[in-house]
Order: C-alpha cells, then sequence, then structure tokens
C-alpha cells in the first residue's frame, strides 16, 4: 500500500513539473514584452532578459502611444469587433447546435459535416474569395467585413462544442417541459442555455482570444483610416529601417491587459466546461 501511495505521489509530483514548465514557457514570452515594455531602447537591446531598475526604468514607449498614436481608436475598434463577433457566434452557435442536435431533417447529417469541415479548413485558405465577396457588399474598410469573417470563423467551432454538451442533456427534461407546455423557445433559453454556461465559457475563451490577436484580416480588410484593430494600429511603429522598439512593446502590453483579464475570469468556467466534456 505504501508503495502504491508513494508511486502515485510521484507520478502527481511529476504531472505538476510538467504543467509548471508548460506554464513557464507559455507565459515567457509575455512576461518579457511586459518587463522590456518598461526600460529605455539601450537596457532592452543591452539586457533584455533583466528586470527595469531605477537606472533602465523608462515609461517613454508608453507616452508615445498614449500621444502619438490613436490607441483609444484602435482599442474601441478591437473591442467592437471582438464584442459583437463573440455575441453572434455564441448565439447563432447555440440555436444551431440545438436545431441539429434536437431535430432530425433531411439534410441534417450533411449540414453537420459540413460545419467540421469548417474546424479542419483554415479560413485564411480562402482570403481572396473572402475579399472579392466584402469588396462585392461594398464592406471593405469596415468593421463590419470583419465581424460576419470572425463570425463564420467561430461557428463551426462552436457548434461542436455546444453540441456536444447539450447531447449530455438527458431527453427526459426537455420531454417533460415540453409536457408542461413549455414552448420551444423558452426550453432553450430557459432550461438549455443554463445547463451548458461552461460549454459557453469554453467557446468564449477559444473564440475571443484569437479575433483580439489577429492581424491577417484587418491587415486585408480594415487597414483604412480609423478603422484598424490595436493589433494593426502597433504596426505603425515598425519602419522598414528603424522600428520604435519602445513603443511597440508598449502598445503589446496595453494589448494584452484586456485579454488577459477576461481570460482569467473565463478560466474557472473553462477548465470546468473541458472538464465535463471529456466525462460523460
Amino acid at each position: 500500500m505504501a508503495m502504491v501511495n508513494r508511486r502515485l505521489n510521484l507520478n502527481r509530483i511529476a504531472v505538476h513539473a510538467a504543467l509548471i514548465f508548460y506554464t513557464l514557457i507559455a507565459t515567457f514570452p509575455i512576461g518579457l514584452v511586459l518587463i522590456n515594455s518598461m526600460k529605455s531602447r539601450s537596457a532592452i537591446f543591452g539586457d533584455p532578459l533583466a528586470l527595469p531598475t531605477p537606472s533602465s526604468f523608462d515609461l517613454v514607449g508608453y507616452a508615445q502611444v498614449l500621444e502619438k498614436a490613436d490607441f483609444v481608436l484602435y482599442f474601441g475598434n478591437s473591442l467592437i469587433v471582438t464584442v459583437v463577433s463573440l455575441l453572434l457566434v455564441l448565439l447563432t452557435g447555440a440555436m444551431a447546435a440545438w436545431a441539429l442536435g434536437e431535430y432530425r431533417f433531411k439534410g441534417n447529417t450533411i449540414v453537420a459535416l459540413y460545419m467540421a469541415v469548417g474546424i479542419m479548413v483554415p479560413i485564411r485558405l480562402g482570403t481572396v474569395s473572402i475579399l472579392k465577396m466584402i469588396v462585392g457588399m461594398g464592406l471593405i474598410n469596415s468593421l463590419t467585413a470583419l465581424i460576419l469573417v470572425y463570425t463564420a470563423m467561430g461557428l463551426p467551432l462552436a457548434i461542436l462544442i455546444l453540441g456536444e454538451f447539450m447531447a449530455q442533456i438527458p431527453r427526459d427534461l426537455r420531454e417533460a417541459a415540453r409536457c408542461d407546455g413549455v414552448s420551444e423557445y423558452r426550453i432553450f433559453t430557459d432550461v438549455i442555455l443554463p445547463l451548458i454556461r461552461p460549454a459557453v465559457a469554453t467557446v468564449a475563451v477559444f473564440t475571443m482570444v484569437p479575433i483580439w490577436n489577429d492581424l491577417w484580416f484587418p491587415l486585408i480588410l480594415a487597414s483604412g483610416d480609423g478603422k484598424q484593430t490595436i493589433t494593426l494600429g502597433a504596426q505603425q511603429f515598425i519602419g522598414q529601417y528603424v522600428t520604435n522598439w519602445n513603443a511597440v512593446l508598449a502598445a503589446l502590453s496595453l494589448a494584452i491587459a484586456p485579454i488577459l483579464v477576461l481570460y482569467i475570469a473565463f478560466s474557472r468556467h473553462l477548465v470546468r466546461g473541458l472538464t465535463m466534456g471529456a466525462v460523460k
């Protein structure tokens, strides 16, 4: 018995050590950006791994970002695109997952497989076609174009995750609600949605992080003045011959903060959603 307990403790220590090692690797780039954003240019190149000291501490990058760049505008654009896209993905994804899982109709399986293909095929492969479509609709250089693209990008994964969680809800619960005269809309909003909140949080995290950090589609679809997102706005400090690294690192640090806070806020529900999805 003692040997078994000792082996379990060793396995637990090994697992925690591996997780801590992975955490350090994952957070190292973020920490490097944060500490160097508060250092002078000479200190950044002199010793990028060192913490800021009284002699190297300098917030000139933050001053340049807030004074010379339309940071508030870029931040607002990213916030609008992320929030609206996230709401559309969650709402339409939950409705589609409910319809595909609860109701049987002709082509049900084909639609489900079509959604699965959307996970396997990167959306960036269709950039040229997407650009032609956006230009044809007259939405080029607009936040609406980004919202539509990001909504389409996030729907397949949202439908898959939410559909799996909805399938675990006992059918007797839904039938009991129908016997009580509850409408299908009320069953969806008052019975199903409250039970899949961990799944909704999981989808929210997996959806909002790529949208907030994306540079590809803002550069192609909304690069005009006043429409840049925060990641695209930070590129103005990167030149062909000279790069203002203080401003670049400060802009990236300010861009990381909101999404990091939201990730921490959703982390408890994220872990719960992942574990619930793994154990039936």
